[in-house]
């Protein structure tokens, strides 16, 4: 299995490196990282793969977006509302849906689940609200995860557990990252595939280059 974050921010858009956020993250137990404008490489053993995050556009542009991504990257979209979602999901090419703590309860669905579950696209856990904020901000955000996981058991759609950090200070351990996915709800099987999702629809894509 391999075990990857998603949804860094390296350098110039955070404060840290691709090459230090890699070796942080070998220290934290990752395998592999997908990271948002860089391209792919391996930087001491860690595969990187790149990640595309489309937002602040409407469905029709954001579906065009996503169709001309180049093979292999991870890509990405804001969740938004209702009818944005539903179109999203329906998209060949978009592998996972994230934001969705900021999206409104109703946004998604027994529908969009179901959607999402006969096309394998994720919904992403991004564990930096339970990290960085404090009181009811972070209540919301768990009460929001909980709803998703539980329309997850019952449909199916796949989902990942990420740290969308933008600094090697915001980057959490795998056991960190377990233990606040717990704090959800989620079960050690659950963990496990979320921080696999990742890697797996990677398989067979364009070869990583090892970066010297």
């Amino acid at each position: 299995m391999t075990i990857t974050d998603l949804g860094l921010r390296p350098y110039p858009v955070g404060d840290s490196s691709i090459r230090r956020m890699a070796l942080e993250a070998r220290g934290l137990g990752y395998d592999s990282l997908v990271a948002v404008g860089v391209p792919p490489g391996d930087y001491y053993g860690v595969a990187v793969r790149e990640g595309i995050i489309i937002a602040g556009m409407p469905a029709k542009d954001a579906a065009a977006k996503a169709k001309r991504a180049a093979d292999g990257r991870l890509v990405m979209v804001r969740a938004g509302d209702n009818g944005f979602n539903r179109a999203m999901i329906g998209v060949r090419g978009v592998h996972l849906l994230c934001g969705i703590e900021y999206a409104h309860r109703h946004a998604f669905d027994h529908v969009i689940a179901k959607m999402a579950a006969d096309n394998t696209v994720a919904v992403d856990i991004s564990l930096a609200p339970l990290i960085l904020r404090r009181g009811p901000a972070r209540q919301k955000a768990l009460d929001r995860y909980r709803d998703i996981l539980m329309l997850s058991r019952k449909f199916s759609f796949p989902l990942t557990l990420s740290t969308h950090a933008d600094s090697v200070l915001s980057m959490r351990s795998v056991r960190e990252v377990s233990g606040l996915a717990a704090t959800i709800g989620f079960d050690l099987d659950e963990i496990e595939q979320a921080l696999a999702f990742a890697g797996s629809r990677h398989a067979g894509s364009t070869p990583v280059r090892e970066v010297p």
